[in-house]
């Protein structure tokens, strides 16, 4: 009885001591697969606002849009102006999302092969020597202005000529060949009504000093043969405009081979990209001076706000005391 009482009082105690004995062990068993879960909801939960917060917006990536070189960028001579296609609007956004979805590229350890050198052209061309001999200016300097109309002959070339009647003005045509040898009737009364006629090439490449040499020589070369041609064989073409002004050393010297100069501007409304009509006459009002020459579109596109922008600047021209002149020959 006694033996038994003494076991009974100490159960308790014996029980205690084992569980106290027991717990590390259980405690470390259990730990090998709690811990991580643990660990990981800790970790979720203080990663989901930093996640929330570097996740770009839907439409987001306008930045990188922004930063996107307009068509044509590529621009060695001073004249340069972008392609004839209107632009799309500075900043537009990606696809929905392309930012968030597109990883970060690694940092690199070590700079590539060639880093601050200047970039080549894709194909494989070195940055071209510049022309030194572009004109832009008038033949009789004083306050002239020569006008000058690109592209055409187009839809709008019969506008401009009635207009240019009206203010007995007188313009340079720098057609494009092909459209030249399929407009013949436009480049004779061009001719006929006392305007003069340019080189613009065969079909406008762009950029043209990356275009071979043969192929240079061909734009220039044939749309000659293709605008005298489509004159009715007696026309004198003293001028020759690099698309876009595009200008060179290799591509003046074509030209001068082929007994014309270069033709280059002192004032460009961008017309082509059709700002508007007031923009179009505010940026001539503003920038023309005595002498200059004015780029403009005849051809090219729709050319309805050049139109409408030449009946406002012609009686403006004449009221501001300038008459009309060719370019230096």
């Amino acid at each position: 009885m006694v033996k038994s009482r003494i076991t009974a009082r100490r159960r308790p105690l014996l029980l205690g001591v084992s569980a106290a004995l027991l717990a590390p062990a259980v405690l470390a068993a259990c730990g090998a697969h709690g811990t991580p879960l643990a660990a990981g909801g800790a970790a979720q939960h203080s990663a989901s606002p930093s996640a929330s917060t570097s996740t770009a917006p839907s439409g987001s990536g306008s930045s990188s849009a922004a930063a996107r070189p307009t068509p044509g960028g590529v621009s060695p001579s001073p004249f340069a102006s972008p392609d004839r296609t209107a632009p799309a609007a500075a900043g537009s956004a990606g696809p929905t999302g392309a930012a968030a979805t597109t990883p970060p590229a690694a940092p690199a350890t070590t700079p590539p092969a060639g880093a601050g050198a200047a970039p080549k052209p894709a194909d494989g061309h070195q940055t071209p020597a510049p022309a030194t001999h572009v004109l832009a200016h008038t033949a009789s300097g004083g306050r002239t202005v020569a006008l000058t109309f690109d592209d055409g002959p187009g839809p709008a070339t019969g506008q401009v000529l009635d207009l240019l009647a009206q203010y007995d003005a007188k313009a340079t045509f720098c057609e494009i060949g092909n459209n030249a040898k399929a407009h013949p009737a436009a480049v004779k009364r061009i001719l006929a009504e006392g305007h003069r006629l340019c080189d613009h090439t065969v079909d406008h490449p762009q950029p043209m000093h990356t275009q071979s040499h043969e192929r240079q020589v061909a734009e220039i070369a044939d749309a000659k043969a293709q605008i005298v041609d489509a004159a009715g064989g007696d026309a004198q073409i003293t001028w020759w405009r690099a698309p876009g002004g595009d200008f060179t050393a290799e591509n003046e010297q074509i030209g001068a081979d082929q007994g014309m100069k270069s033709l280059g501007w002192s004032v460009d409304p961008r017309d082509w990209s059709r700002p508007g009509v007031q923009s179009i006459v505010h940026t001539v009002q503003q920038n023309l001076r005595p002498g200059g020459v004015v780029l403009m579109h005849d051809g090219g596109g729709d050319r309805t706000q050049t139109v409408a922008a030449l009946k406002q600047l012609l009686p403006w021209l004449v009221a501001q005391g300038y008459t009309f002149d060719f370019p230096q020959s």
